[in-house]
């Protein structure tokens, strides 16, 4: 059966999921996630890098499923990819992380360094690449009004440049006091503890009744499902599907606690 793909296309939900690609034997090629999957599908059609072109010559039917928000979008697809292994998904399949979050003393003072990954170190959180690693730790000293120059992200001999702007405390000069410091390091690193964490998150649902939920019992992921805005909270658990605890997962549903 031969589809109209530009219709199609244009038919997509401008709403966040996931959606797939199928070649001309209906075997599925492709996954992907967006907050707006019509503009992201127009993307890989419009797009002249090697891997639209491929896209855009082997794709003959295109479907999707609405998730309502990003973070069960990016279970979900992470889950899919696992499973499914489509051709053009070959770097998702199995993620490397290169680099990883550490905490580290710096003259009293924690600080939050990047370094490759070290097997017999437990990262606070993971990265493919170090300008990924580089962008979330600009991202959560800025948050925390953390010191740059601790964090490894500023080479100096005396203050960092934050410090100039006041966007710094001074610790970097130690004129913050470390207690202080280190207090807003900790807040940090608590978000950040998976260890006997239990918690049921709300999100936004497919529909303006209903809600997604994801849960983590005892620091394991569970799953994710979705449920009326009415469901009393004792009933919610049992509209959670099961699906796979994994390092990606972890990763994902740290990003999101941290915020980053």
């Amino acid at each position: 059966m031969r589809y109209d793909l530009t219709e199609i296309i244009n038919c997509l939900p401008c709403s966040a999921g996931v959606y797939f690609f199928y070649d001309e034997k209906d075997e599925l090629i492709y996954i992907g996630k967006s907050i707006n999957i019509k503009k992201r599908v127009q993307q890989h059609f419009s797009g002249k890098d090697r891997k639209s072109l491929k896209i855009q010559l082997f794709t003959k039917r295109i479907a999707c499923e609405v998730m309502g928000s990003e973070l069960i979008s990016l279970l979900y697809e992470s889950d899919l990819i696992k499973k499914h292994q489509p051709l053009y998904n070959r770097s998702q399949r199995r993620t490397i992380y290169q680099y990883g979050l550490y905490k580290e003393d710096v003259n009293g003072y924690k600080g939050l360094i990047i370094e490759k990954i070290q097997s017999e170190k437990e990262e606070i959180t993971s990265f493919t690449t170090l300008r990924e690693a580089k962008s979330a730790l600009f991202r959560i000293t800025e948050s925390y009004r953390l010191c740059q120059k601790i964090n490894g992200l500023y080479k100096s001999s005396s203050s960092c440049f934050q410090y100039q702007l006041k966007e710094c405390n001074g610790a970097c000069v130690d004129k913050e006091s470390k207690e202080t410091y280190n207090s807003r390091v900790d807040a940090f690193l608590n978000k950040t503890t998976f260890e006997k964490f239990t918690k049921l998150f709300e999100v936004a649902g497919r529909t303006d009744d209903e809600k997604g939920i994801v849960y983590i019992e005892n620091g394991v992921y569970k799953g994710f499902g979705f449920c009326s805005k009415e469901t009393a909270n004792e009933q919610r658990l049992s509209h959670i599907k099961s699906y796979q605890d994994n390092k990606d997962v972890r990763r994902i549903l740290m990003r999101y606690l941290i915020g980053i």
